[in-house]
């Protein structure tokens, strides 16, 4: 949506002429909008979670330098927001020659195109119509699978031809994506699946910043922030990038997963955490937001998955909403507010999982997706449960069993059944979980499914399964 100027701003070029305003570039926008945020202390990228030591300072220095920037990472790494959120350093307004013919947003004092040189040689400044751009619309991005020369370049246009053009004329042209972004942002997603012939296109673009169409040198001097995005195992294979265009990009951002589990799970919270209110609320325990957390990271790890083409942080977010919508549909039926998730809602992560993991085919031995998928879940609960039990202590939890008692859990059971079955919780259960596991029969019912679990993972307990449901004892 556009976003349209609610201040008085001069609405011809003699005004602009009077109000002081000088023209910059781009990349000096950028540069002194960085510097005064930077300077006042104010947040440079929000939102940007676990790159304060790694990634931001490779674009402050990119920003600083006046560089184009390749940001390279796996998918889910936070570039295309990061490249988007760039925008924030150019200058809010900006003035622009308000005239149909003109192609692109025309400096008023620096016009590029032959249109807009000539309206300026033989308009007087009152003549000369002034709009205004708001940074928000300064921005555009492609990708690359696809993409023609025409699309981002441009092309001759047949219809001005027979209309007794010359084709060697500017006036000739209809202007691809790049050259209409003149004076904002342009960003080419997956720069490794390009086409050759428009990869060649972009020379002179980053370089000399003008454009050739056909065999045909425009000599535009256009101002704009070219940014790209690509793969590792795709940008570093031979042939897939021209090298020539390698050497024209100032800077590559290097990307990463988080470092640490709770870096993920701020994540996670920060971008799904207000989906848990309603009608039919859901709290969720510290405890799943780890295990849905760390079953990403042993995603990340896991030999059987191919770690070229990522794990990406929307695993985790398929993931968290899925156990989510399981509790609250429990919830629902039930009559269970708030609505608690427990690990047997992991048992719907098939659904928001699969197609998600790229298996390594030389290394799954004939496993199927989903034997790769319980295994990294069954290896998140143990690593999980175990740092409970190191914490807590928790050695209390198996007396329970030990007279016999026999717990079955399932997705659909009400909360209350588990109630009936554990009468008394341990007191360390209470220490161990941030949620009171004996004030709260949903709560209860998912700390129960968490230590059983893990017990069952540390070969305490033994475990069935019968008809979805499954049954732990001693």
């Amino acid at each position: 949506m556009k976003v349209v100027a609610t201040t008085t701003k001069p609405s011809n070029l003699g005004e602009l002429r009077e109000s002081g305003w000088k023209p910059k570039t781009v990349k000096q926008e950028m540069r002194d909008n960085f510097v005064r945020m930077l300077a006042a202390g104010e947040p440079l990228y929000p939102g940007i979670i676990g790159y304060d030591a790694t990634v931001i300072p490779e674009i402050n220095l990119a920003i600083l330098a006046g560089h184009d920037m390749l940001f390279l990472g796996e998918k889910g790494q936070a570039k295309s927001r990061i490249m988007r959120m760039l925008v924030r350093f150019l200058d809010e307004w900006i003035p622009y020659i308000d005239h149909p013919d003109l192609p692109v947003h025309e400096d008023p004092e620096q016009p590029i195109s032959a249109a807009g040189k000539k309206l300026v040689a033989n308009h007087s400044p009152d003549e000369i119509k002034i709009a205004w751009w708001h940074r928000s619309d300064r921005y555009a991005e492609r990708l690359s699978p696809g993409t023609k020369f025409a699309d981002i370049i441009g092309e001759i246009d047949p219809a001005k031809l027979t209309g007794g053009v010359s084709m060697s004329a500017e006036e000739a042209l209809s202007f691809g994506l790049i050259p209409r972004m003149h004076r904002g942002i342009f960003a080419m997603n997956e720069l490794p699946e390009l086409d050759d012939l428009v990869q060649v296109g972009l020379f002179n673009v980053l370089e000399e910043r003008d454009v050739q169409i056909r065999g045909y040198p425009i000599q535009f001097d256009l101002d704009l922030v070219i940014l790209f995005s690509a793969n590792p195992s795709t940008y570093n294979r031979s042939g897939k990038v021209i090298p020539q265009l390698k050497d024209r990009i100032g800077t590559i951002v290097q990307t990463h997963y988080p470092d640490e589990r709770d870096q993920g799970i701020e994540i996670l919270q920060q971008e799904v955490g207000s989906e848990l209110d309603g009608a039919y609320p859901v709290q969720v325990p510290y405890f799943m937001y780890q295990i849905v957390e760390e079953i990403t990271v042993q995603a990340r790890k896991s030999k059987y998955i191919d770690q070229s083409s990522g794990v990406s942080a929307r695993f985790s977010m398929a993931n968290f909403r899925t156990i989510v919508a399981s509790a609250r549909q429990r919830g629902v039926i039930h009559g269970e507010k708030p609505a608690v998730p427990r690990i047997s809602d992991l048992g719907h992560l098939y659904a928001s999982s699969l197609g998600k993991l790229e298996l390594d085919m030389m290394g799954t031995h004939q496993m199927s997706e989903r034997q790769v998928l319980d295994s990294v879940i069954a290896q998140a609960i143990e690593v999980v449960f175990r740092e409970y039990v190191e914490e807590h202590g928790l050695s209390e939890i198996a007396e329970i069993f030990r007279s016999g008692v026999r717990v079955e859990v399932g997705d659909m059971l009400p909360s209350r059944e588990y109630a009936e079955r554990l009468q008394n919780v341990p007191p360390a259960w209470d220490k161990a979980f941030e949620l009171n596991a004996s004030e709260d029969e949903a709560v209860r019912a998912s700390c129960v499914e968490f230590v059983l679990a893990g017990l069952y993972s540390m070969d305490r307990i033994s475990r069935s399964q019968r008809h979805g449901q499954i049954q732990y004892e001693l």
